[in-house]
């Protein structure tokens, strides 16, 4: 079975990368995408506007913040295997 990915939408380049490696690859466009994820990669731009934090996922999360494409899929990679 293939691991799925959440990608938040703004992210497309990483959405294409995880793709082509072979990983179901799911667009975040809300709480509800984040389910069934075995990861998720998030911008970072708007983490945690509000001091609010909810755990809607149980898979890794990681802020894309300063990475490159590459550099993003080596990191779902070192955690999904």
């Amino acid at each position: 079975m293939s691991k799925i990915i959440g990608v938040e939408e703004s992210l497309s380049n990483v959405e294409a990368v995880l793709a082509a490696k072979g990983y179901e690859v799911k667009k975040i466009r809300s709480e509800e995408d984040v389910k069934n994820c075995d990861c998720c990669v998030i911008s970072g731009q708007d983490e945690n506007v509000m001091g609010i934090s909810n755990v809607v996922s149980e898979g890794s999360v990681i802020n894309a913040r300063g990475l490159s494409a590459d550099e993003i899929c080596q990191r779902v990679e070192k955690l999904l295997h």
